[in-house]
Formats: structure tokens, sequence, C-alpha cells
């Protein structure tokens, strides 16, 4: 799944952020500087997406993502926000785990599944709560790899066009 190949410079701790646009943004940000995506296009996507219904799938997680035509691997960073906002999920809590997701489209077919599996998995209590008392990327790594269900990523790639090493 997408977290075998998450690295440390894709996880951020104790994001401070004003709410869910702020968040967003801040979180765009950060994945264009490590992709070589244009920012505006990571959070048009993102928010498109959002303006679909939220992305919080509860129990204080959120999923954001976004499909584009211009990638040809996936990409994946978790954030942990400090303090929690409101994203308008359906249960109301607010969130503080944050995983972004840029698919490919051309790969759309695997993004369901990958999903799926990343949702089983922040669904376990020790899972979640480990992630929230992680004070370094380090710490959610080995939180992330203590899970089985975290091993099965797909490969890493490299970007022809950009030479990046998407995740």
């Amino acid at each position: 799944m997408i977290i075998r190949n998450l690295s440390e410079e894709d996880i951020t701790l104790d994001l401070a952020t004003k709410g869910k646009h702020s968040a967003l943004s801040k979180i765009a940000a950060k994945i264009a500087r490590r992709s070589g995506f244009d920012v505006q296009v990571v959070l048009r996507g993102l928010w498109k997406r959002e303006s679909l219904g939220s992305t919080g799938i509860g129990r204080g997680i959120a999923v954001p993502h976004a499909a584009f035509h211009s990638i040809s691997v996936p990409f994946a960073s978790f954030t942990q926000l400090a303090p929690p906002i409101d994203f308008d999920s359906a249960d109301g809590d607010p969130v503080d785990l944050v995983f972004t997701l840029l698919w490919p489209r051309s790969a759309a077919v695997s993004f369901l599944p990958a999903l799926a599996q990343l949702c089983r998995l922040v669904a376990t209590p020790r899972i979640r709560e480990g992630l929230r008392l992680a004070r370094s990327a380090d710490e959610v790594m080995a939180i992330l790899d203590s899970d089985p269900r975290a091993m099965h990523a797909f490969p890493s790639q490299t970007m022809p066009q950009t030479g990046v090493t998407m995740r």
C-alpha cells in the first residue's frame, strides 16, 4: 500500500492551521515542493474533490485526494494537525490526522482498493493513537510499519518528466 513507500520527507507533524482551507493550502505547498507539481494545480484538485463532499472519514481522520492526468504514479503524504480542525466530517469530530493522496487518472482502477486499505489501517485504534502521539517522522514510520496491512505497497517509481521519485 501507499504507506510502505512514505518517506520522512512526506510527513509533517504539529502543523498549525486556521481551518480546512489553510490546512489543504499548506499540505498542497509541501507536496508541490516535494514532487515538482504546481501548487495551484494540486490545491485546485484537492478542493475540487472536497467540493463533492468532505474527505473527513471520521475518528479525526481525513483523506483528501485528487486524480490527475499529468502524473504517472501515486503520491502520498501524512500530516498531523495541532490543534485539530473542523473538516465537515460526517461524525462531526475535528480532524488531526490527514493522509493526502494524488493519483494518476491512468491508474484509477487501483485507487479505491488502496483507499480502502488505508481506511482499514487507520480504523485500528492502536494505529490512530500512535499517530497522534508520534513526535517524529521516524515514530510515524515505525507505527505504520508495525501493522502488516501497511506492507502491501505499490513500488516506488521515478517520474520521467521530473525525475522525482513518486510514492
